[in-house]
């Protein structure tokens, strides 16, 4: 299974900017999603997530700034980002969480590669 993360980039501040997510290979199924966020030297930090029937929840600083979505058939996780501030630069990494194999109560964390988000003027 891999995760292929793109949409990142550089934005101005106010701007918006939509990352992608990807999974593929052998997938049963896909329970957890979300977006994560890491800067210099600090931990990865969550950013927002989403489950299989679609609740969200997002950290504080984006609420009502970040939309996270999944399109199940695709595979695919979505964070749209606007009226983004300087502080929201950082390297973002998605999340899927994958069953072994399909009902299987056990499950594994598959990451992205990181995509960069810089906002600035």
């Amino acid at each position: 299974v891999q995760l292929q993360a793109s949409g990142g980039g550089l934005v101005q501040p106010g701007g918006s900017v939509r990352l992608s997510c990807a999974a593929s290979g052998n997938i049963p199924s896909i329970g957890f999603m979300g977006w994560y966020r890491q800067g210099p030297g600090k931990q990865r930090d969550l950013v927002a997530s989403i489950t299989t029937d679609g609740t969200t929840n997002y950290e504080d600083s984006v609420k009502g700034r970040f939309t996270i979505s999944r399109d199940n058939a695709k595979n695919t996780v979505y964070l749209q980002m606007s009226s983004l501030k300087p502080e929201d630069t950082d390297v973002y990494f998605c999340n899927a969480r994958i069953p072994l194999a399909l009902g299987s109560a056990l499950s594994r964390d598959y990451w992205g590669q990181g995509t960069q988000v810089t906002v600035s003027s």
